[in-house]
């Protein structure tokens, strides 16, 4: 990172106490940021690096609802389900920490596509590591690193996992730990999903919403019950635009379909309903409504 890193060890005062609790914990931590109290009440979410548009609406919204109920979402940085969580954890100025495989300093950051966003995640939450700098991320390592993403968490929500993933791992870590495992239901079609399901047969909480996750961990006291705001719409365009958008993905030429509107008019108010944050593109031109 950026900036010297600080060391914390586990006899420290400012060790987390969950990971003490844990089998094996790290004897040391190498954090750039700050674990707060807050940090106390943590939820992991994690998934596949191969994600779908619908994995990867359901990463941003589970994360986003979470994060500003002041819940601190933790991952492991990875590429796919992971950086959306953390993504949204920011957008919506909340906590989120980052739990490396690999050193934190920028030659052996892993991935090092997301070496920007953990610069982003230090200044609102914590990037950690039990690895010293210069540790190249391995075979071993990752699934290492994920006993402290489910130790520093009251429970772990799995968005999209196959059979075979590191996802997977983090969930039985978690019951190992005596923590919560959650898991979100796909196409039963989808390789994706199987992983998921299979928590679920084997009794993990099936997660359509935020709600289930607090009334499984008793957290329903921080629901509000103020109504969302929603953007009202400046003009004709945005207001066609925006009924003809939900949490179904719609793809742009279906928008255009259902509007009739000009491509180059659907074109430009997407951008700015998007720069207003009324709306959400998921990627291959799929939007959502916020």
């Amino acid at each position: 990172m950026s900036s010297t890193s600080k060391t914390i060890l586990i006899g420290d005062k400012d060790y987390p106490s969950s990971l003490k609790e844990i089998h094996n914990p790290p004897k040391q931590l190498y954090i750039k940021g700050e674990i707060t109290n807050q940090d106390k009440v943590a939820i992991a979410i994690v998934g596949t690096r191969e994600y779908s548009a619908y994995g990867k609406q359901v990463a941003l919204d589970l994360s986003s609802k979470l994060a500003k109920l002041g819940i601190t979402i933790i991952s492991g940085l990875a590429r796919g389900i992971d950086t959306f969580a953390h993504k949204a954890a920011l957008e919506a100025g909340g906590r989120t920490i980052a739990v490396l495989g690999s050193g934190m300093d920028r030659k052996s950051f892993s991935p090092s596509c997301n070496y920007a966003l953990g610069e982003e995640i230090a200044k609102n939450g914590a990037v950690i590591t039990e690895y010293p700098e210069g540790t190249i991320g391995a075979i071993y390592t990752f699934p290492e690193r994920n006993r402290i993403v489910s130790g520093l968490s009251l429970g772990v929500i799995v968005i999209e996992a196959p059979e075979r993933s590191g996802a997977l791992i983090t969930a039985n870590l978690a019951l190992e730990q005596n923590k919560e495992v959650f898991a979100v239901p796909g196409n039963i079609y989808d390789r994706n999903s199987q992983g998921a399901h299979n928590l679920i047969k084997q009794g993990a909480k099936l997660v359509t919403c935020v709600k289930d996750v607090l009334e499984e961990l008793n957290l329903t006291h921080l629901l509000t019950e103020s109504p969302k705001t929603k953007i009202k719409p400046e003009n004709k365009e945005e207001e066609i635009i925006l009924s003809a958008l939900s949490l179904q993905p719609t793809h742009i030429d279906d928008i255009i379909k259902i509007t009739k509107l000009p491509t180059s008019i659907v074109n430009s108010t997407l951008t700015i309903l998007e720069i207003k944050n009324a709306v959400r593109n998921l990627g291959k031109n799929n939007y959502i409504i916020k």
